[in-house]
């Protein structure tokens, strides 16, 4: 595969991630019992990456949309708070999905993503807090990210059955690991 087709492909999933990113914030928040819960329709994306590229790869793409996602429209929290569960939850994927596909599904490796998410924003709030008891909003959050999670890894796996262009993508990826 040429570094042209792969960077765009990059590019291409950054774009919708920021997109999806900035959609999502436009939305009021739909759990008036979780305040500050969002859907994290966004991770579609990292979750399509694990499986279509490297980790390097990956890393760059989630760098990528953090930080233009956070330049248009966020702020230096949003940013920390993002940062922060998406890096925790794309290491907790990654080490869930070795576990390998007779072990564990893409739905399976989204869910562990959705509840790490959640873990590393609420690392950060109790430590800009400077209290633990921040974390006994985990509970509720937990079932929310890890719901959501599930969803995200239903549309990931129908996507990366569907599309095409992902499936090439996904048999190369194979191919070289």
């Amino acid at each position: 595969m040429g570094n042209t087709r792969k960077y765009l492909f990059i590019a291409l999933l950054v774009a919708q991630g920021v997109t999806i990113g900035l959609l999502e914030n436009m939305i009021p928040y739909p759990f008036a019992f979780a305040p500050g819960a969002k859907l994290g329709l966004a991770n579609l994306i990292t979750v399509i990456s694990l499986f279509t590229m490297r980790k390097r790869e990956s890393f760059l793409l989630i760098w990528l949309r953090l930080l233009l996602t956070t330049l248009l429209g966020g702020t230096i929290s949003t940013f920390l708070y993002s940062m922060s569960g998406a890096l925790l939850s794309f290491l907790g994927m990654i080490l869930v999905k070795k576990l390998g596909p007779q072990r564990v599904s893409i739905i399976g490796i989204s869910a562990t993503g959705g509840f790490l998410h959640n873990v590393g924003q609420l690392l950060v709030a109790s430590f800009i807090a400077q209290s633990w008891s921040v974390m006994l909003y985990l509970p509720i959050l937990s079932f929310l990210g890890i719901l959501s999670g599930i969803v995200i890894g239903i549309a990931a796996n129908y996507l990366l059955t569907r599309v095409k262009t992902l499936q090439e993508f996904q048999l190369v990826h194979e191919k070289n690991n």
